[in-house]
């Protein structure tokens, strides 16, 4: 049986970057049921890290799953906040639109756990 999740990861990095077409591709399918599930969350994460380069509406579809799945039921969990982590953390930088993330995310949680706001301080200064 095929990989269907690494086939399409292969196929949309096939030039080593992600371009708004794609974009617009992948948040018709992961949106079409209004929800993000982890594994959706992972899969965006994982081409996010192996892409060269995306265009700006790639990190606004990855920001907006984020919150999508996070704010679910309104409260940000330590297991959420430590997957926060590993994945900001892994290029060994925090950026602006990270930064940002991190802000809305503390303006629309209902409640955040301990861990995200470790975070939350360390990386917005």
């Amino acid at each position: 049986m095929a990989d269907w999740r690494k086939l399409a990861k292969e196929a949309l990095l096939a030039d080593g970057r992600i371009d708004t077409r794609e974009v617009e591709i992948l948040r018709k399918a992961l949106f079409a049921d209004q929800r993000i599930d982890k594994s959706e969350l992972e899969f965006l994460a994982e081409l996010r890290k192996a892409a060269k380069s995306t265009v700006k509406e790639f990190m606004k579809l990855f920001t907006d799953a984020v919150k999508n799945h996070m704010l679910a039921d309104g409260v940000i969990t330590d297991s959420e906040a430590a997957w926060l982590r590993k994945t900001i953390f892994a290029d060994n930088k925090v950026d602006a639109d990270e930064i940002q993330l991190l802000k809305e995310l503390k303006q629309l949680a209902k409640q955040t756990s301990p861990e995200f706001d470790k975070l939350y301080a360390e990386c917005v200064k």
